[in-house]
């Protein structure tokens, strides 16, 4: 049995913690990046060319940990029909993808939300247009009122807009907390916190406020890196609560949710946690913990990255007899 993944995203960290826990490696992806995981950081046993060499992963015995990038680059459809075994639910992926099923599914999980217009000419206050799928935060754009909606939008007709959520901006600090479902315990565990450097929203902040109003600049919301973050402890609960109300209700909407997954959100002035995304999968923001965090310190005093609790999980399932349990 071996642990692979597509060669991105968070791969490092997922093939460093499956040879922690004792596990054979692969990863697949483009032949460019083969250095980075066999030379510069030799966390890959064997590096497979090709976005999805399926024979040659069934041929190894290798179980598939998905991620962003992953399912970006191959496409819902294309995972969810693949026969490789698969760590989590992939029934998840269709809620996660579609903003109105998320929407959904958080709202199921009694979280605070954004509002959301369905109607551009509605818009009243700032807000934040996204695109349906992972794609990084690229081709966000605030808009302040109708008007500079359509000025921005680069569409003609509200026929255009299936693919669009405009979201009311929630004006707070982003935080976006990282957690793990054990199915094998029934526990969850907050593994880390991380915000987000964004490009080029973050850089526009360095320059004064008069020059950006002379260089008409537009914000962008692509994810360039991620900040580690440790929040107040008075507000530990409030994440880990709505946590577990996510998990809770996946389990009457598709069945459950396990493994590595990520509430995106912000904590207001009044210090209310209003959640606007979840990834339902490891995200790139548990990158900078590849030894841990305070908070996997606090529980296992030893190195664990949710890479590594991936791998642990899956060990724990061999020893058990109980793989059928956590893959699909």
């Amino acid at each position: 049995m071996r642990i692979g993944t597509y060669a991105s995203h968070s791969a490092l960290q997922i093939l460093k913690g499956a040879k922690d826990e004792g596990f054979k490696t692969v990863a697949f992806g483009r032949e460019r990046v083969k250095p980075l995981y066999t030379k510069y950081f030799p966390v890959a046993d064997e590096f497979l060319v090709g976005e999805y060499p399926e024979r040659e992963l069934l041929e190894r015995g290798v179980i598939v940990i998905p991620t962003g990038s992953f399912v970006a680059h191959l496409g819902i459809e294309r995972v969810e029909s693949m026969k490789v075994p698969y760590y989590g639910n992939k029934a998840v992926l269709r809620w996660e993808s579609d903003r109105s099923l998320e929407r959904k599914w958080l709202q199921k999980a009694n979280l605070k939300v954004p509002r959301v217009y369905e109607d551009p000419d509605d818009i009243d206050k700032p807000v934040i247009v996204k695109f349906h799928g992972a794609k990084g935060g690229k081709g966000y754009f605030l808009a302040k009122d109708s008007r500079d909606f359509w000025r921005k939008a680069g569409i003609n007709s509200k026929e255009d807009l299936k693919d669009v959520q405009i979201q009311e901006y929630i004006l707070g600090v982003p935080v976006y907390p990282h957690y793990f479902y054990s199915k094998l315990n029934g526990e969850l565990e907050l593994m880390s916190v991380d915000r987000r450097y964004e490009s080029n929203v973050d850089a526009i902040g360095r320059i004064p406020a008069k020059e950006q109003l002379e260089l008409s600049l537009s914000t962008n919301y692509t994810v360039i890196g991620n900040i580690p973050l440790v929040l107040r402890e008075s507000l530990l609960m409030d994440v880990i609560e709505a946590g577990e109300q996510i998990v809770k209700a996946a389990e009457g909407l598709m069945g459950g949710i396990w493994g590595p997954f990520c509430l995106e959100g912000v904590f207001t002035e009044e210090l209310e946690f209003v959640v606007f995304e979840i990834s339902a999968r490891i995200v790139a923001g548990t990158n900078p913990f590849v030894n841990g965090s305070p908070y996997t310190w606090l529980r296992y005093d030893f190195p664990m990255s949710t890479g590594r609790r991936i791998a642990r999980e899956i060990k724990q399932a061999i020893e058990e007899d109980r793989l059928d349990d956590i893959l699909t």
